[in-house]
């Protein structure tokens, strides 16, 4: 009994980042999840897709988080998934990374695991809401159970820059230099937290 009490449960937060926002939203969320007892929060990246077939990135990146695995995907409890938006749907790198999954999709591995989604656009109305809705369609067929934000988190009605209830966002600016609101970083962190407290308690379970 006293073994499981004190084992941590770890919650992947996997981004893909141009210009940073994305970056600092994971880490928000990440301090969200480890406001909850007993959950660790598992920072990773994905390589660019080059459109040169022989360009080959370190296993290893030079700095930041480290690349994902399929077997992070498999080790974690939850998922966090963000992205910046590309034409209103996620990055191509991050999709890049999933379609390479269909090995969990096949065992299951992923079924009734809670999972998040986040975005930054340059603009408000820039598809934050068609981005955050097709990143979860992945992961709906990889079983996962999809959360979003619930309107008791005050600054939904109040936010003057990003936030939905389909899960964290962030404007940018057309230049992508606007750093994240207090609205942003607090609901950010409001989703890690509610990722992390529903996860705890399916693991209680």
């Amino acid at each position: 009994m006293g073994d499981k009490k004190n084992k941590m449960t770890t919650i992947l937060v996997l981004y893909y980042s141009r210009n940073g926002a994305v970056k600092q939203m994971a880490q928000m969320i990440a301090r969200g999840i480890e406001s909850v007892p007993q959950m660790e929060a598992r920072i990773r990246t994905v390589p660019p897709v080059s459109t040169t077939i022989e360009a080959v990135d370190p296993v290893i990146p030079e700095e930041g988080a480290p690349y994902v695995t399929l077997n992070d995907l498999k080790e974690c409890a939850a998922l966090a998934l963000g992205s910046p938006t590309r034409f209103g749907n996620m990055a191509a790198p991050l999709k890049y990374f999933l379609d390479s999954a269909s090995s969990l999709w096949l065992t299951g591995d992923l079924v009734n695991k809670p999972a998040c989604v986040f975005t930054s656009t340059a603009s408000l109305h820039g598809g934050q809401e068609t981005t955050l809705v097709s990143m979860m369609l992945p992961l709906f067929h990889l079983g996962y159970m999809l959360i979003g934000l619930p309107y008791s988190e005050a600054d939904l009605n109040n936010t003057r820059t990003g936030g939905t209830p389909y899960g964290p966002s962030h404007y940018a600016g057309t230049n992508s230099t606007l750093p994240l609101s207090e609205e942003e970083e607090r609901l950010s962190i409001a989703m890690g937290k509610r990722l992390g407290s529903i996860t705890a308690r399916l693991v209680d379970s």
